[in-house]
């Protein structure tokens, strides 16, 4: 087999999630956007099904394809819509759409579900706090059916960042509330669970796979689900003084794995010796050829020796693998 090998472990994923839920104390959002963080996120949804409440994703795309693997509990796509072909979708596939704007309101012909995205200072989406009266006045004569009203924390490791954050969230709320009281209140990705910040969901992505944001790391108990392995395509005796595209000098048994920059991995990517090649990588030693190598187990490690962090890693280096779910 030439392509990377991802073995994910499901009984992993379920055990982080629990984690999560018993830290959090409150129901969970599971974020399996950008194909579950590599994992595949139908297979992510599936694995969680009875712990989760709900999903989310980034695009109506990524929405679309869980209902069509089966996924029935409710998805939640963070970014707003962008034509009336998104909004179409969305209502179709019984998403919940992420209300930001009166322009986002007017991509909808018909009755649909949403959850009010504020911006509370990461200015990324979401609705300005003192525009939100005018959007909710207009939802509820459009009978749209707001469950849900949320923002994100840009810098959940700073107190003040997070208290800035929070007195305008929980106004934008009260606001909310007084149009649709059951609305279910969510702040907290896995940094701000970890800081401390409740509400009534918390939104969770990195800590189900295996990992936590940086200045959080340790604070949970929970475990990466998946290892990346690389095929053993060839094995040789060094002749001359070059190993893949450089000088090298070292051992004189060498063995080239399957894997390179094109997989994914920053061409700095280790693994052998020097520079990684777009589709190989030269080591030194004795293999056998047709053998697999496990050559990415830590991302958290991979990404601070690299210079990145675990989110891009997790993203990239499985875009191209055949994974595996046990």
């Amino acid at each position: 087999m030439q392509s990377l090998l991802a073995v994910i472990d499901r009984s992993v994923l379920r055990k982080n999630a629990e984690c999560v839920c018993r830290f959090s104390q409150r129901p969970l959002i599971a974020v399996v956007k950008d194909d579950g963080y590599g994992h595949g996120a139908v297979e992510v949804c599936h694995a969680l099904h009875g712990l989760a409440a709900s999903f989310a994703v980034a695009t109506v795309q990524e929405g679309i394809a869980l209902r069509i693997g089966g996924v029935t509990e409710p998805v939640l796509v963070l970014t707003p819509p962008l034509s009336r072909e998104e909004a179409e979708e969305i209502s179709a596939y019984r998403l919940t759409a992420s209300l930001a704007s009166l322009g986002t309101l007017a991509l909808f012909g018909g009755r649909f579900e949403a959850h009010i995205c504020v911006n509370t200072g990461m200015n990324r989406y979401g609705a300005r706090p003192d525009r939100l009266h005018a959007l909710l006045r207009a939802a509820k004569e459009k009978d749209v059916r707001v469950s849900g009203v949320y923002s994100h924390l840009y810098a959940p490791e700073s107190a003040r960042a997070v208290a800035e954050q929070t007195a305008l969230f929980e106004d934008a709320c009260r606001t909310v509330r007084g149009f649709y009281p059951d609305c279910v209140r969510h702040l907290a990705a896995t940094g701000g669970m970890l800081a401390g910040v409740g509400y009534d969901a918390v939104r969770v992505g990195i800590a189900l796979y295996g990992y936590l944001p940086e200045p959080f790391e340790g604070r949970l108990p929970v475990r990466p689900a998946m290892k990346l392995y690389a095929t053993v395509a060839d094995a040789r005796m060094r002749l001359g003084g070059g190993v893949g595209y450089g000088f090298a000098a070292g051992e004189s048994a060498l063995h080239t794995l399957r894997f390179g920059y094109g997989d994914g991995f920053p061409r700095s990517g280790g693994g052998g010796v020097g520079n990684l090649c777009m589709d190989a990588c030269v080591a030194e030693g004795k293999a056998r050829v047709g053998a697999r190598r496990c050559v990415l187990a830590d991302a958290a490690a991979y990404a601070k020796a690299h210079g990145t962090i675990v989110y891009e890693v997790l993203v990239n280096v499985a875009r191209k693998a055949e994974r595996v779910y046990r």
